[in-house]
């Protein structure tokens, strides 16, 4: 049976030990049919404080879940932009301290360096805040400094390439193509449609007087349009033009200056060299920072779990956290199992079939109260980037 990407964190109450409540739930839903692959959730010892406490960060850890969850969101969507063509590898690049997010989360193991349990609780909430907010803030300067870049790189290629009627004419003209050295002629090129050609050139020496006879010459050619030359007396540029949009010639407004072209050239390719150094740090910054929201996120979870878990079994700390896999098409049966399983803790009177839009303080959306605590996990990071 194949499992899903959706894992149910849930604590119940110790037994004799907490190795029989481990045990128990591994026997109800495995037979008679597998329902879930199951998991240990490791969460060490950490400082109770007062009920008061536990019950006013129950409310702030929901709204930390959110947020660090949101921002985990921010680093994969856009590390999918940044990738562009090979966005198809966004989830192999998406991962928790060197392993997939999968591993990360069914062998779980507090980060004692960066979130110390002997602080109360309150403070390590607080720790994995500024961490993420600071993820945040440094994302939204590095996505609008590439962002930048990248708009303006496109904006040149735009240029670079489409029809003749918009495009940037520099990369198809020589320079013997027009006249330079006079100070009475200049010349023009005149985007034709295709089904026009004769039409130009029956008409173009005639749109106006003092058109060099014969100097017009194709140069180019696109799906749609040709691009041609005319030479003309300065003096009757403006006629000319007039008369050639009446004909529906498009006369383009270009100066052949090689001096301008060269840096033309010389700013596309600068912007293309930028892109393509800030390429590398910027999937590697995106990557590791992904990682610690990510990680940050599944401690804001164990915290979570822990407060509730209190609160919900009372002390001395007793419980068993645990993370299920279901199979696929099996949601309902497992529910239905872990609601026999733990209907005996039920001391609301409720039920999961009965409280499916109670909303519980601090998630960020309305969840079903269930007997025991139960918190959702969805990595699907790469579906929704």
């Amino acid at each position: 049976m194949s499992a899903s990407t959706e894992f149910w964190l849930v604590s119940a109450p110790g037994e004799k030990t907490c190795q029989q409540t481990w045990e128990r739930l591994n026997n109800a839903t495995s037979k008679p049919q597998p329902l879930s692959m199951n998991h240990k959730f490791n969460i060490p010892d950490l400082k109770v404080g007062t009920l008061d406490i536990l019950v006013g960060l129950s409310d702030e850890l929901g709204k930390l879940d959110a947020y660090v969850e949101s921002v985990a969101y921010k680093l994969a969507h856009y590390l999918g932009d940044v990738l562009e063509d090979q966005r198809d590898k966004l989830a192999e690049n998406l991962t928790a301290n060197g392993v997939d997010l999968t591993s990360y989360i069914t062998r779980f193991q507090w980060d004692l360096a960066k979130y110390p349990i002997k602080q109360p609780l309150k403070n390590i909430a607080e720790i994995i805040g500024k961490q993420v907010s600071q993820m945040d803030a440094d994302l939204k300067t590095k996505s609008h400094s590439y962002n930048s870049l990248k708009g303006n790189l496109q904006t040149l290629e735009r240029k670079a390439i489409g029809s003749l009627l918009t495009r940037n004419l520099g990369d198809l003209v020589k320079k013997v193509d027009f006249i330079t050295d006079s100070e009475y002629l200049t010349t023009l090129l005149v985007v034709v449609q295709k089904n026009m050609y004769q039409d130009w050139e029956a008409k173009y020496e005639k749109l106006a007087d003092m058109v060099v006879p014969r100097s017009s010459r194709l140069i180019f050619e696109d799906q749609d349009h040709g691009l041609w030359t005319v030479t003309l007396f300065n003096k009757i540029v403006d006629e000319y033009k007039m008369h050639a949009r009446e004909n529906k010639f498009s006369v383009r407004d270009f100066t052949y200056d090689e001096k301008e072209l060269a840096a033309g050239k010389v700013e596309l390719n600068k912007l293309a060299a930028d892109k393509k150094r800030q390429y590398g740090p910027l999937v590697r910054w995106l990557k590791i920072n992904f990682s610690e929201a990510f990680m940050a996120w599944i401690h804001v979870k164990a915290l979570r779990v822990f407060v509730e878990s209190v609160l919900r079994y009372g002390l001395p700390v007793n419980f068993q956290a645990m993370i299920l896999q279901p199979y696929k098409k099996t949601h309902r049966r497992l529910r239905d199992q872990l609601s026999q399983l733990y209907s005996h803790l039920d001391s609301s009177g409720l039920n999961s079939a009965a409280a499916d839009s109670i909303d519980i303080p601090g998630f960020a959306m309305a969840q079903e109260y269930y007997p025991y605590v139960y918190y959702p996990l969805l990595l699907n990071f790469w579906d929704k980037a």
